[in-house]
């Protein structure tokens, strides 16, 4: 058996046998042992649904009250004066057949979310074997095809994230950094919670939410009580 680092030993002591409320474990994961990084705090919740049916996919974009911590590099598909705004919004990557081009040639994809006009998909569609399996694809349901980019980017900068079921029925989902206030990480879970319910498919029957835990990037994953939530 391999023997357990101190820091392990340590979070096994910290981290409780049983489900526990959100404030409680969001204490435990800021008593562990800190790292030289600052960690990002995830949540991951299993829901009732089966993804494989349409009518039950759970997707979405959610504004956290506190965003995510994290710096977030936008790429936007756009022309003329909508190339203008996204850049006065604070775009990182803004182009159009250039931009198509070096991601079909140089395999460039150095950025981690995607707005486009609506007049930018069929170029886009060129792309999508590329960008649909790294979730890369831009989506109207999401407002990441638009012709307000401005509002796109802000939103996105300011700590927007995507979330989608995946294939076990698990939504997995950034609430923060290690080193938010216990208030702020508290705020940011329990905001995205409540938009996961919202966004519960009519379909869905049963227990909505089966199972929630919280872990760090190097944590232990902490059980929530679903009556506390």
């Amino acid at each position: 058996m391999a023997k357990l680092s101190k820091r392990m030993k340590k979070m096994r002591e910290i981290v409780p046998a049983h489900p526990v409320g959100l404030v409680e474990a969001i204490a435990a994961i800021q008593a562990m042992p800190a790292l030289k990084f600052d960690e990002s705090v995830d949540v991951a919740v299993k829901l009732g649904v089966d993804p494989r049916h349409a009518e039950q996919m759970v997707r979405g974009s959610i504004s956290l009250p506190h965003g995510t911590g994290k710096t977030v590099r936008v790429a936007v598909f756009a022309r003329g004066v909508k190339a203008e705004e996204a850049k006065a919004a604070g775009a990182d990557i803004i182009g159009a057949e250039d931009l198509v081009e070096r991601v079909q040639k140089e395999s460039f994809l150095d950025f981690d979310r995607v707005v486009a006009t609506p007049d930018m998909m069929a170029l886009i569609g060129r792309i999508g074997r590329i960008l649909g399996p790294r979730g890369l694809m831009p989506n109207p349901k999401l407002g990441t095809v638009t012709m307000d980019v401005t509002k796109a980017v802000s939103a996105i900068k300011s700590g927007q994230i995507e979330v989608r079921v995946d294939k076990a029925g698990v939504i997995h989902a950034p609430i923060g950094r290690r080193s938010f206030s216990a208030d702020n990480l508290l705020e940011n879970v329990s905001f995205l919670l409540a938009e996961l319910n919202r966004m519960k498919p009519a379909v869905a029957k049963g227990r909505y939410m089966e199972n929630i835990a919280i872990s760090s990037t190097m944590g232990i994953g902490i059980r929530i009580d679903l009556g506390s939530v």
